[in-house]
């Protein structure tokens, strides 16, 4: 049974592959023909999408009383992001990945706060359902004040203009045309990436019973390591094709749904209780990494392989420690 799982894995990665290129594809038409920032679709359109997965697998952890899967989904989702999809998107992208320094100042001061936040009020080793809801207000406030502002939100032409203009004067018929068929696109993409991913992480979760892996392993790094695939096979995607903003645009929205969106809905639905050992150990990696990921991209406005190898070693570290302290 055991060599099912494995042709499920792999069959399921293939696949997974294939949509992120239908996925990235739409992603960056859409965001062409509005003149929208091709960082701010990776962080509001592309990291919500990619992040369904963990999304399920961590309400519905919390729903079953499994606190262990719930949050050591979110908070290794958001390392595995930063340390494999971000790093391995840095590496294999043609050239170095340019970064929105603008947006950057943003988006970068409000993920390592919220990062904070989150560790100061699960230190007493529970996040009860006021403060997930609590999260839940941040996200939409945040959402908000970025859709809001002009600036970040449109891409600039040759002259600088900000592609306002174009928003007041409305998208071409033939544009119309073009943006349904990218949202088809974007659409089946999507579908294909998130029905993959559940067949990696029913294969994985098994695989890691089979070698009877605790739940505090599996949440940290199976299922955070399954329910990251979409972000994986995006950033890689995108950086192939040339996108390199809307990968980093994936992992930083896919960071802040991890926290706010993920943990919030999760101890909505029901309280989360983890151990105090676990806590320790998960929240300061995980702030660690994010803080490491925003000062590589800080310097120079740019991610080159150098700093990809870093936060790939980061995350070899992290799976050597983990696997130390919970095994």
């Amino acid at each position: 049974m055991i060599y099912l799982y494995f042709a499920a894995l792999i069959a399921a990665f293939a696949l997974l592959f294939k949509s992120a290129s239908f996925f990235v594809d739409g992603a960056s038409g859409i965001a062409r023909i509005l003149n929208v920032s091709k960082m701010v679709i990776g962080i509001v359109l592309v990291g919500m999408a990619t992040t369904a997965p963990e999304f399920f697998v961590s309400v519905i952890s919390a729903f079953l009383r499994k606190p262990e899967f719930a949050l050591g989904n979110a908070v290794g989702s958001v390392i595995c992001d930063d340390g494999i999809a971000l790093a391995l998107a840095a590496l294999l992208a043609p050239a170095a990945i340019l970064v929105n320094c603008r947006m950057l100042r943003v988006v970068g001061v409000f993920l390592l706060a919220i990062d904070i936040l989150a560790y100061i009020l699960a230190r007493n080793g529970t996040i009860g359902r006021l403060e997930g809801g609590f999260f839940v207000l941040i996200l939409a406030v945040y959402y908000v004040f970025l859709l809001r502002r002009k600036e970040l939100r449109f891409e600039q032409d040759s002259q600088g203009n900000t592609g306002a203009e174009k928003e007041r004067e409305g998208i071409s018929l033939s544009d119309r045309s073009l943006l349904k068929s990218l949202m088809l696109r974007f659409i089946l993409g999507l579908a294909g990436v998130i029905a993959t991913s559940y067949i990696v992480v029913w294969a994985a979760r098994h695989i890691a019973e089979y070698f009877s892996l605790s739940e505090t392993i599996i949440g940290l790094l199976v299922l955070a390591i399954g329910t990251s695939l979409p972000e994986i096979s995006t950033c890689i995607t995108a950086a192939i094709k040339g996108e390199g903003e809307i990968a980093v645009g994936d992992i930083i929205g896919a960071d802040i749904l991890n926290v706010l969106w993920i943990i919030g809905v999760s101890a909505v639905v029901n309280p989360i209780k983890v151990e105090l050992k676990v806590m320790n150990f998960s929240f300061p990696y995980m702030i660690l990494i994010v803080l490491v990921m925003l000062v590589s991209m800080r310097i120079r406005c740019r991610l080159g392989k150098i700093k990809g190898l870093i936060l790939l070693g980061l995350y070899a570290l992290y799976v050597f420690l983990a696997l130390k302290l919970f095994t």
